[in-house]
């Protein structure tokens, strides 16, 4: 990961050097071992600080909606679908971006590898696939194929699908034989099952919107939850008002959504916030053959009409 963050660190500082964007919006170094955080770089000696590491989760996407300055972005794959829905909805100009793409091979899940342990871990580091942590009492080397995030033993776009120049040779896409498995477990389940299993899903949300802040999907400028003329869902924990956010901010994804896990990244209580949009994914695939952001000229599935369209939804 050092020769990407070397690499990285060049592009960037010579961007800003030729004033060829106002700003970059990367990922430099948390305050903490595995926290690499977002960061915007307007000036070549805050591009220094920049780094690439298997960290780096959350979807830089998020915060290129409606800027007007020139914009340097470092983007993974997902980072670079959704960069491709910002254009494609008039949020962001492509004449206006400097895409620094990052063929990736997954992102680490630091959930998985902080229940291995203890301790706070104090130190984390990573080469050749292998992951090094430690704690004030122990040492752990893994492999980091073990403990990817779950979107990301999934992902067959891991090269970014558009950009200015790359900072890495491209990755070999993962060839998957199911990568709905999860989905059809669900959809195999009776309604009093997928109820229930719904209802636990979401017995831990708390309402504090991180997975809807994270995702950059939504940029409405007021949220439905948040409106209060006319009221569309309650402000406190009642069940219904839970179920009512979690599965409508899902359907406002249907057809939009990368699968990029940003929202799973953000939540503090760990749910797993993916099963709601994970369904529209695969219906968006199988339906309508789409799969978004991978051309900025094609509309999305539920932005356009033909008459070939398959119906079988209607009853």
């Amino acid at each position: 990961m050092d020769s990407l963050t070397d690499k990285i660190r060049t592009l960037c500082t010579g961007l800003l050097k030729d004033g060829k964007v106002d700003m970059i919006v990367g990922f430099k170094k948390g305050t903490i071992p595995m926290s690499s955080c977002p960061c915007v770089a307007r000036t070549p000696e805050q591009a220094k600080e920049l780094i690439w590491d298997s960290n780096c989760t959350l979807n830089l996407a998020n915060y290129l909606t409606n800027r007007k300055e020139k914009i340097g972005v470092v983007a993974k794959g997902c980072d670079s679908r959704n960069i491709v829905n910002h254009i494609i909805e008039n949020k962001v100009t492509r004449e206006n971006l400097y895409i620094i793409g990052v063929p990736c091979d997954g992102m680490v899940d630091k959930r998985k590898i902080r229940a291995l342990f203890n301790d706070d871990i104090t130190l984390f580091s990573e080469e050749n696939n292998k992951l090094f942590v430690e704690t004030a009492s122990e040492k752990k080397e893994l492999d980091k194929q073990d403990f990817l995030k779950n979107n990301c033993t999934t992902c067959i776009h891991r090269n970014p699908v558009i950009y200015d120049e790359l900072a890495a040779d491209p990755v070999e896409e993962q060839k998957i034989e199911n990568r709905f498995a999860d989905v059809i477990k669900i959809e195999n389940m009776s309604s009093d099952d997928k109820w229930n299993y719904f209802n636990d899903l979401i017995k831990d949300c708390i309402r504090c919107y991180a997975c809807r802040n994270a995702c950059p999907l939504c940029y409405c400028p007021t949220c439905f939850v948040d409106e209060s003329n006319p009221q569309w869902v309650g402000k406190g924990q009642d069940i219904n008002d839970v179920r009512t956010f979690h599965l409508l901010r899902a359907y406002h994804c249907a057809g939009r959504c990368t699968d990029c896990g940003a929202c799973e990244e953000a939540c503090p209580m760990d749910i797993h916030v993916r099963a709601f949009t994970r369904k529209l994914v695969k219906d968006s695939c199988e339906i309508f053959d789409w799969e978004p952001g991978l051309d900025p000229n094609k509309r999305p599935a539920l932005d356009t009409f033909n008459p070939d369209d398959p119906d079988g939804f209607i009853k």
